[in-house]
């Protein structure tokens, strides 16, 4: 098969041409070449009409643009690779007619480097100066400058020049005048500006797509966040709701018990689930048949949730009400003896502001023993009416109370 590409020995890279081989050489200081049947990489993005030459390549514009997709036209632009060298003519184009001996070797002619420096400096790349300067004939600067501004359109402007090892290229005169040529100069240092300062404002445009991507991204994981946050929430609000359901059905069913054992001690028959009204509540139920007292916990638990929907207004408040209630009953549990924690003065602008204003705070301690004395300006606790039982009940409840995020929401 013939070859379709040049591979360098020295680094693996595939060239199209003799032309892309020298200029590969110049830039590297590579020499080994050699012909080769692997084609060059054609990947064309299928977005905006780029050609990628390699995979790193691609992936470079893919992270750039965010493009994906690719076409392989490889085999489309993969041809016969000519091994001639075109031989440069004095103008700087290349001539076809005329082709140099393939034994004649071609380089980059000499040109002098601190002249190109300066050039270089000016906004002209390395190539475009390199052939002017050469064709210059290394005059001056001003002469490289005149034959730049009359070769611009030059299809080869921007190629390294290369002439054989045994021929030297004239160099032709400058034809303009200083005037002219210094506005030459001003002129293409004007174009080497704009055009540094578009590149700039298109570096600009293209970090600023970059910020607004990551901040969509950033208010994006907020939401999710959020979404994830209000479904934790909603699962934990059907747990306690699934769990009070639990407890409703309980209560049916102990109901249901001890109707069958008050009809059973009276010698009643069991009653017929057939004569039972389908639409019959538990409400009704409670009405129709004496059921048990409810015990100082349900009464405790009733008060703290009463309390709660009466200022569901004002979560803090209700919690600062129920943590000074449990340091009430706390005191009362760990120093029994001491009279100045089983009193409280009701006047009390601290016990005011935390239990007093709240409707259900001073019933909840009347639950707990504790009795209006004095025309009513002090609760009291009498040491021999302390019932350990039911204040560790009372603190069981403050404490479920406090630590249940959904106590008193049903």
């Amino acid at each position: 098969m013939a070859g379709v590409s040049l591979k360098c020995g020295d680094c693996g890279a595939l060239l199209r041409s003799v032309e892309e081989a020298q200029e590969h050489a110049e830039l590297t200081s590579h020499s080994n070449f050699a012909e080769s049947t692997e084609a060059v990489l054609n990947l064309v993005c299928s977005t905006c009409g780029k050609p990628c030459r390699s995979k790193t390549e691609s992936d470079l514009h893919t992270k750039r643009t965010g493009h994906t997709e690719f076409v392989d036209k490889t085999a489309d632009a993969a041809k016969p690779i000519s091994l001639e060298v075109p031989k440069v003519t004095a103008s700087g184009s290349e001539d076809a007619a005329d082709v140099t001996s393939q034994t004649e070797e071609m380089v980059v002619p000499e040109v002098d480097k601190n002249l190109l420096q300066e050039l270089e400096g000016m906004g002209f790349s390395t190539e475009r100066a390199t052939r002017a300067l050469h064709y210059s004939g290394n005059a001056s600067l001003e002469a490289a400058v005149n034959w730049v501004v009359e070769h611009d359109n030059d299809p080869d402007i921007d190629q390294m020049p290369l002439v054989p090892v045994s021929s030297k290229a004239e160099a032709p005169k400058s034809s303009l005048t200083p005037e002219q040529l210094k506005a030459k100069q001003q002129e293409l240092r004007e174009k080497a500006r704009k055009k540094k300062e578009e590149e700039e404002k298109r570096m600009e445009r293209e970090r600023e797509k970059e910020r607004i991507r990551v901040g969509k991204e950033l208010l994006e994981a907020k939401r999710m966040e959020e979404e994830n946050e209000r479904k934790r929430i909603l699962a934990l609000r059907k747990a306690e709701k699934d769990e009070e359901k639990r407890a409703r059905e309980k209560i049916r069913q102990k109901l249901e018990e001890d109707k069958a054992e008050r009809r059973r001690k009276l010698g009643l028959p069991p009653e017929d689930p057939s004569t039972t009204k389908p639409s019959a509540t538990v409400v009704e139920e409670k009405m129709s048949l004496p059921v048990r007292p409810a015990t100082k916990a349900e009464q405790m638990r009733e008060c703290l949730r009463s309390l709660k929907q009466n200022h569901k207004e004002d979560d803090a408040k209700v919690k600062r009400a129920f943590q000074t209630l449990l340091t009430f009953v706390g005191n009362v549990v760990k120093n029994p003896d001491e009279e100045k924690f089983r009193k409280i003065r009701l006047t009390n602008q601290s016990f005011q502001d935390r239990v007093g204003s709240l409707r259900g705070g001073t019933e909840f301690l009347q639950l707990c023993g504790f009795e209006k004395i004095e025309g009513g300006e002090f609760l009291f606790l009498a040491r021999d009416k302390v019932d350990m039982a039911v204040l560790h009940s009372a603190g069981s409840e403050l404490d479920s109370a406090i630590k249940n995020p959904f106590f008193g929401v049903l």
